[in-house]
């Protein structure tokens, strides 16, 4: 196993980290004395994570930097606006010989090759929410530095939580547009579902229920069958039926292209927040 013995330790320990190790742990693929936690201010919520898993937690800052100069693997699991703080806390203790992974949005692998020592082998990472469930999707891409040995570690990490995905940091942001932003793009669907149910008489909860269910079952007929779902599509839509009738009426308001728009924009949108990240921490250099 490519996770055998090596520790790993998060800096950041909110809603990016927790599903990680929560899931590592839960598969088996680490034990919780392999995982070494710490977070900017909470230290009720670090209690709470350490007491609920059983694993590591820094408190102090001696802590914190033996928690990082040991580990074979390190994370950074933080919002944009936290990166140069914590690489001014945290960078004189890191190594080359370490693998780090950065679950920071927009932060490109050539943004974090100036904060990082030289050398240090790099993973950006893209994660989506289902992680939490073990359901999650994520792409990664990875720095030349990166063995095919460190690249197996980080695929390890990402399938224990869901489908982890080797992709170029070309393709990051469309990425981000598909299975990073998509649940949301779901859940806004369902949303439209569920007020068209109550509006036609159902109760809020059985709208819901119908709602979940379908949108479960439908993705599940894809992942099942291995059909295309253009192909299931066609087979439940009977000529003249109510099936044709609903399609007929989206493609009149033309909801394939304002989907399409809408996910161009999620892809412009990520660029532009690399972009400005990547100012920042240059200018702070």
């Amino acid at each position: 196993m490519p996770l055998t013995g090596k520790s790993i330790t998060f800096i950041g320990a909110g809603s990016m980290a927790e599903p990680i190790w929560g899931g590592l742990i839960q598969q088996q693929t680490v034990k919780p004395e392999q995982i070494y936690i710490m977070n900017r201010s909470n230290a009720a919520h670090l209690a709470a994570m350490r007491d609920t898993y059983g694993v590591h937690a820094a408190f102090t800052p001696e802590e914190k930097e033996s928690f990082i100069r040991q580990a074979d693997i390190v994370i950074l699991a933080m919002k944009p606006k936290d990166v140069r703080q914590a690489f001014g806390e945290f960078n004189g203790f890191l190594k080359p010989s370490q693998l780090l992974v950065s679950l920071v949005a927009g932060l490109s692998l050539n943004t974090l090759s100036l904060l990082v020592p030289q050398g240090m082998p790099v993973v950006r990472a893209m994660p989506n929410t289902p992680s939490s469930i073990g359901l999650g999707a994520t792409g990664l891409c990875f720095s030349p530095e990166a063995t095919e040995s460190q690249q197996n570690m980080a695929l390890s990490l990402f399938r224990a939580i869901g489908e982890a995905y080797p992709i170029s940091e070309e393709q990051m942001n469309i990425l981000t547009g598909i299975s990073g932003s998509g649940p949301a793009y779901a859940y806004y669907f369902m949303e439209s579902m569920i007020a068209a149910g109550i509006k036609g008489g159902l109760s809020p909860e059985l709208a819901k229920e119908l709602t979940v269910q379908t949108v479960l079952g439908a993705a599940s007929m894809v992942k099942l069958t291995g059909e295309e779902p253009a192909e299931l599509r066609r087979k439940v839509t009977s000529p003249n039926g109510t099936t044709q009738a609903a399609i007929e009426e989206f493609q009149r308001r033309d909801l394939s292209g304002t989907v399409e728009a809408g996910i161009v924009r999620c892809v412009t949108r990520a660029a532009e927040i690399g972009e400005g990240l990547s100012q920042e921490v240059r200018q702070s250099l």
